[in-house]
């Protein structure tokens, strides 16, 4: 079969066999996967915890227990799975996490909706051949690779997570940076925190880095696009502003810098720590203070930690060195406007 004959198949059956597809989409939907399930069934944890009510902790346990479902059925949404390999996706995600953690159901649901559209409706008997194929590769690529997947991802989190308690200081700033960083980027800071299980005083330092990017980005724009993009970055994410730095990218020098500040805060002053579900998630819906608030015991140098480190400081020093900026020329007026 020819190249091109090869090429024109993949064409029809939406099949895009590229870094974007795979790193930035099917990441970014595994991330809306995981606030529908884990992260809210954390909340929901939380809040039965702190209240006593018990269908608070009733509802973390379904939302939690349907996670690998959720990143199964997420993945394959995003890559344009036609119904059968959408829905067999969730038996996949399933076996992926179980096997393999997030990454494990990355990978099998990438490969499995992937071959299930290539025999999507290809032959009489459709409703057996693809969940049949789709399915059985996934489960299979689960089995094969799951195990070293989430043993490396594992090890690796450890790495960074006792490197981050032996030099606070240093790695305080580079974890704030780098997931702070990720977290603006179209890639998603909460999926890479799950992948690693960053939790700890390395899970406090990514937390600190999110919310100097969202709270950050919130205030220092907050001439060009008022209460409506205060809420819509703070709360939402600062990934809204990604248009405007691939124009200008001096914009994203003061929410950076602030995080090689917080993150050193969160990590010797308060020394905050942070559960893998809330570490890539800074303020977004709230979910990184309320997993701070699920990793530590409570206390008034906690609180203080949450007010400083998720709110005041990213919204102070990013406002200082955003006028800076402007000051110098490297921003200028319009720059952080959004549509919104």
């Amino acid at each position: 079969m020819k190249l091109s004959a090869v090429k024109a198949f993949l064409d029809r059956k939406n099949v895009h066999i590229t870094a974007r597809t795979y790193l930035i989409d099917a990441m970014g939907a595994m991330a809306f996967g995981l606030f529908a399930s884990l992260l809210i069934g954390t909340i929901f944890g939380t809040l039965g915890e702190r209240t006593g009510i018990a269908l608070f902790t009733t509802m973390s346990g379904y939302a939690k227990n349907a996670t690998g479902a959720a990143l199964g059925i997420s993945i394959a949404y995003a890559l344009h799975a036609p119904q059968l390999v959408l829905f067999s996706a969730a038996a996949v995600g399933i076996a992926g996490n179980d096997l393999g953690g997030p990454v494990g159901a990355l990978a099998a649901t990438i490969l499995a909706t992937e071959l299930g559209k290539l025999v999507s409706k290809e032959t009489r008997v459709d409703i057996l051949v693809t969940p049949c194929v789709t399915i059985l590769t996934g489960v299979l690529t689960a089995q094969f690779i799951g195990p070293g997947v989430s043993a490396f991802m594992t090890g690796f989190g450890h790495l960074v997570m006792t490197a981050t308690e032996m030099q606070p200081f240093f790695m305080g700033m580079l974890v704030s940076a780098l997931i702070g960083i990720a977290l603006t980027l179209p890639i998603s800071s909460a999926a890479i925190c799950m992948m690693l299980g960053l939790g700890g005083l390395a899970g406090g330092a990514a937390t600190a880095g999110c919310c100097a990017q969202m709270v950050g980005f919130a205030v220092m724009s907050f001439r060009e696009n008022g209460m409506g993009g205060l809420l819509a970055q703070g709360l939402g994410t600062s990934m809204l502003q990604m248009g405007n730095i691939v124009k200008n990218p001096r914009i994203w020098i003061a929410p950076t810098l602030t995080s090689l500040v917080t993150g050193p805060v969160a990590t010797m002053l308060f020394r905050l720590e942070n559960i893998p579900e809330g570490s890539g998630m800074g303020t977004c819906g709230l979910v990184g203070p309320i997993g701070i608030l699920t990793a530590m015991d409570g206390g008034a140098k906690m609180w203080l930690g949450i007010l400083f480190v998720c709110f005041l400081l990213p919204a102070v020093l990013t406002w200082i060195f955003g006028e800076i900026l402007r000051r110098l020329g490297w921003i200028r007026e319009g720059d952080l406007k959004l549509d919104l």
